[in-house]
């Protein structure tokens, strides 16, 4: 079975009467006016290539469906909310996603619909899955910039070069890390606030290794090695259980655009 996934990008205007088409669906379709609100749905389907076209699913139908039968979704609440001067909160925006789900279930053919992913912002995003469609999953990227070495005490030093090569340089080097946080709770949970939730972030994981040698101001890797995949396993032990009724769900960890490391910890530790 393969998976495949597109992003559909489309841009709303809360006060113009009619959107604007646009023609780069790279960039947004609705095109969006002056200052509109931007929005990316990634659609992800599953199921068996067809031998006659070698696709799942033409992507040009994802498109086409999105287009027809969700972007009028987003903007009518949009729309009627923004006159309103109403505001469109956080499970509010899971229901539009899950009225996106109704409408573009059965519309893949012999494909199957098994995920779909509202990016709020670039760094910011909802998730329901066809796993568990009860459930909603948010994840946001966090940065901090910290220092390590890699090394191994049993190890002689040509040992440590042959195997850490860079990373084990005396003096230690930099990264710029990007760490994204994904948390998951019933989709009518109603108490949920991501300011809240930045702040467990930001006081149980980002102020413990921002501007930090990771080897010598944080105890865990005073013995262990600051990996990317021990970074990932540390930052679920210091969040796990810290989100009241939402659960951990996943911690992925960048230390370059090319090098990252997702953590799933135990199951009962949600």
């Amino acid at each position: 079975m393969h998976k495949l996934a597109r992003h559909v990008r489309f841009s709303i205007n809360p006060f113009l009467s009619k959107e604007k088409e646009g023609f780069n669906s790279f960039v947004s379709k609705p095109a969006g006016e002056g200052l509109s609100i931007f929005l990316e749905l990634s659609v992800e389907v599953a199921g068996e290539v067809e031998p006659a076209t070698g696709f799942v699913v033409n992507v040009a139908d994802i498109d086409k469906n999105v287009r027809e039968f969700v972007v009028p979704v987003f903007t009518e609440r949009i729309k009627k909310d923004f006159l309103r001067a109403e505001h469109i909160g956080f499970f509010a925006v899971t229901e539009l996603l899950k009225s996106a789900w109704s409408r573009l279930a059965d519309k893949f053919g012999s494909a199957q619909l098994s995920k779909l992913s509202l990016k709020l912002n670039p760094f910011r995003k909802i998730v329901i899955d066809s796993k568990d469609l009860d459930m909603v999953y948010f994840g946001e990227k966090f940065e901090f910039a910290a220092m390590h070495k890699l090394w191994n005490d049993d190890f002689s030093e040509e040992q440590n070069l042959e195997v850490f090569g860079k990373c084990a340089n005396p003096a230690g080097h930099g990264h710029n890390y990007i760490v994204e946080v994904t948390i998951k709770m019933p989709v009518r949970k109603n108490d949920f606030h991501i300011s809240d939730f930045e702040k467990v972030v930001d006081n149980e994981l980002i102020k413990l290794v921002d501007h930090k040698n990771l080897n010598a101001d944080v105890s865990q890797f005073s013995r262990t090695n600051p990996t990317v995949e021990n970074i990932a396993a540390f930052a679920w032990n210091k969040l796990v259980g810290k989100f009241g009724q939402a659960a951990l769900h996943c911690v992925t960890v960048w230390e370059t655009e090319k090098t990252y490391s997702s953590y799933y910890g135990p199951r009962n530790s949600e």
